[in-house]
């Protein structure tokens, strides 16, 4: 089918560092020769000047155009719609690539200049709302004008390669399938850590803090594909509807068993002393699924620490301290599973070492970028990689106890130095 794709703020860091980069890929492959892109900027722009800064080649300029629009005029929606003059047998994508707050009013004037026919689908970026409040709201906005079905909303680890080998992990290999439960796991860590700080996004980062910004949406996707049921007869269709499965019974969070802390120099860099963002959280959850009662599970997200590294930790039950103990999906970087085995050690003597199975993708593998696997599904239509409007909803929920507790300074808020290890934090 003929495609077009449409990209609000074409001109923005997300989509000169991310999609058009994918979007250059995919059309390398030789097999989307029918899709289209414009671009949409409040300004008017040069598609040969976006390109070249981004190092980008001609496959992508032929086949992109640029329209130049006051997104917050209704009336330049009219313009908009016969501009891309979308014909009955083809497909209109369009990617919200702006602040969640224009994305809604973006959204509203879409419906009402009627670009919002079957054939068109929405392309979200998280975050997807600030609060279980402004989520119920926006999702409800959104709904007066397009299904559920046109909606894509994008979390892009869901798309990562590792993320989705979760399941191929747990569902098809007997080893690991039939211990997936509290006879066998102690305890759950899901780790997103950066060396990095917030790098310039001052104004964005007070005003989300990293409950907001990776645990609400990254790390609580990636605990529904740990913590949901896989059955038998797998169909990668019913992944959003799983994953809510999973988070409609992990309970509400306790604002006690939550820690917020904040790296040194973070209000100087804001220009906000006495801010009181947090650039580091982890908190505790538990799941009232019957396999998984009494599983402690630990969320961690933080900058500016020791190493960059996102990952979720499976720590089986030991019946000796000697044992090893620990399986480990590495989401970023270096993708792969990491299983923690005791050998030993080649010698006269009778001593045991440390060992890693682990599986790793070659250097010449070439794995797909999150963004170009998320652009390709969403032109084909498969919604396993996008969150639905139920996994928003009860993901903010879980997390709404954490959020008003800390709106009223309850929770103390500690410093940590740049470069910390985030096990002693």
């Amino acid at each position: 089918m003929k495609t077009k794709l449409v990209i609000f703020g074409v001109t923005g860091d997300l989509s000169t560092r991310k999609l058009l980069p994918a979007l250059e890929q995919i059309f390398s492959t030789g097999d989307f020769d029918d899709v289209s892109v414009i671009g949409v900027s409040r300004h008017k722009i040069s598609v040969k000047k976006i390109l070249r800064s981004s190092l980008h080649s001609t496959k992508l300029a032929k086949r992109m155009s640029g329209f130049s629009m006051n997104v917050s005029e209704p009336k330049e929606y009219l313009r908009l719609k016969e501009f891309i003059d979308l014909k009955s047998k083809e497909q209109l994508l369009i990617y919200l690539s702006v602040p969640p707050m224009a994305a809604a009013q973006i959204v509203e004037f879409l419906g009402d200049s009627g670009i919002n026919s079957p054939n068109v689908k929405l392309l979200f970026e998280k975050p997807f709302g600030v609060d279980l409040h402004s989520a119920k709201d926006v999702i409800k906005r959104t709904a007066e004008h397009f299904s559920e079905d046109q909606l894509y909303r994008i979390d892009h680890y869901l798309a990562k390669e590792m993320a989705q080998n979760i399941v191929a992990f747990r569902g098809r290999n007997a080893l690991f399938s039939n211990i997936w439960n509290n006879n066998f796991i102690e305890s759950i860590e899901i780790i997103a850590a950066e060396k990095i700080g917030i790098e310039g996004r001052a104004q964005f980062y007070e005003q989300t803090g990293a409950l907001r910004d990776v645990v609400q949406g990254h790390l609580m996707q990636l605990l529904a594909l740990t913590l949901m049921d896989i059955p038998t007869d797998f169909d990668w269709n019913r992944l959003p509807e799983l994953r809510q499965r999973a988070l409609d019974q992990v309970r509400l969070a306790d604002p006690l068993l939550a820690k917020r802390a904040q790296y040194e120099g973070y209000q100087k860099e804001v220009a906000n002393p006495g801010s009181l963002t947090e650039t580091f959280v982890k908190l505790e959850l538990a799941s009232d699924q019957p396999r998984w009662l009494d599983v402690p599970i630990t969320l961690l997200a933080g900058k500016s620490l020791h190493k960059k590294t996102t990952e979720i930790r499976i720590h089986l039950k030991k019946l000796s301290e000697a044992q090893s103990n620990c399986v480990i999906f590495r989401i970023q970087p270096d993708e792969g599973i990491d299983i923690e085995l005791f050998t030993r050690k080649p010698g006269y003597q009778r001593e045991f070492e440390t060992q890693h199975l682990e599986l790793k993708y070659s250097k010449g593998v070439k794995i797909p970028d999150a963004y170009e696997q998320v652009l390709v599904d969403a032109i084909f239509s498969r919604k396993s990689l996008f969150t639905c409007s139920g996994e928003v909803l009860r993901s903010w929920e879980i997390l709404q106890p954490i959020l008003d507790s800390w709106s009223m300074d309850k929770a103390e808020l500690t410093t940590y130095k740049r470069g910390t290890d985030f096990s002693v934090i």
